[in-house]
């Protein structure tokens, strides 16, 4: 989680609080330091926050202090609570965790919270799926698309034979029954599939691929269209 997104969340815990929280109490629930907790609510108060309190006693968001209403309507709420259902099928448990805070911060800024809940709302998404564990963090393989950074895989195709392969990744596509890592492969010199349930190790190297992301996915997307079909 990045520092701007929980900084967020800080405001968010407290604003729901009827009594003053501890730096340890929000730490556990943002799975950080009480340290980094520590910091955060100094740097917000910097920004004029209005956080009361101290160490060892707890903090409270002095009132007056609130974020504007979003509004939405019913479909807009119905596409939210089943979008972020859905995302708990994917396997994926950082990204399901993400959904969850999404869900939160949602909730703190509309004007009726209880209609985005997703325990009493009456749309439910079965939590099934029949994707295969994975040996790498989905995070990890994330946070490399985004910072185009180059993958180092031990990877094993359907007959369990291994290969090694630097990849440029540029995708991860969800399926029930399996997930997969797009990248352009530096051995075939081609834009390759890889199931992440067969990757067998993955290392993310120091070489970037900057400002080739985009272009890549363009390609990939026109020489694929499966993947930019519903």
């Amino acid at each position: 989680m990045g520092r701007s997104s929980r900084l967020l969340d800080i405001i968010q815990i407290l604003r729901r609080s009827p009594a003053p929280l501890t730096a340890r109490h929000i730490a556990a629930i943002l799975e950080v330091s009480q340290r980094t907790i520590y910091r955060d609510i100094l740097a917000l108060q910097a920004m004029s926050v209005p956080i009361a309190g101290e160490a060892g006693i707890g903090y409270v968001l002095g009132a007056g202090y609130d974020l504007p209403p979003l509004t939405f309507t019913p479909e807009e709420v119905d596409a939210i609570v089943v979008g972020l259902s859905m995302i708990g099928r994917t396997g994926d448990a950082d990204l399901s965790a993400a959904a969850a805070r999404v869900n939160r911060k949602i909730a703190a800024v509309i004007e009726r919270p209880a209609e985005i809940s997703m325990g009493t709302s009456p749309l439910h998404v079965s939590r099934w799926n029949a994707v295969p564990p994975s040996r790498v963090a989905y995070r990890m393989l994330r946070q490399a698309i985004r910072e185009e950074r180059k993958l180092r895989l031990n990877y094993e195709d359907a007959a369990a034979k291994p290969s090694e392969r630097t990849i440029w990744p540029i995708a991860l596509v969800y399926y029930i029954d399996t997930v997969i890592l797009a990248a352009w492969c530096e051995l075939r010199e081609d834009f390759r599939h890889f199931r992440v349930d067969r990757i067998a190790s993955c290392d993310v190297t120091a070489d970037t691929f900057k400002g080739s992301s985009e272009r890549l996915r363009a390609e990939w997307l026109a020489r694929h269209a499966l993947f930019s079909k519903p």
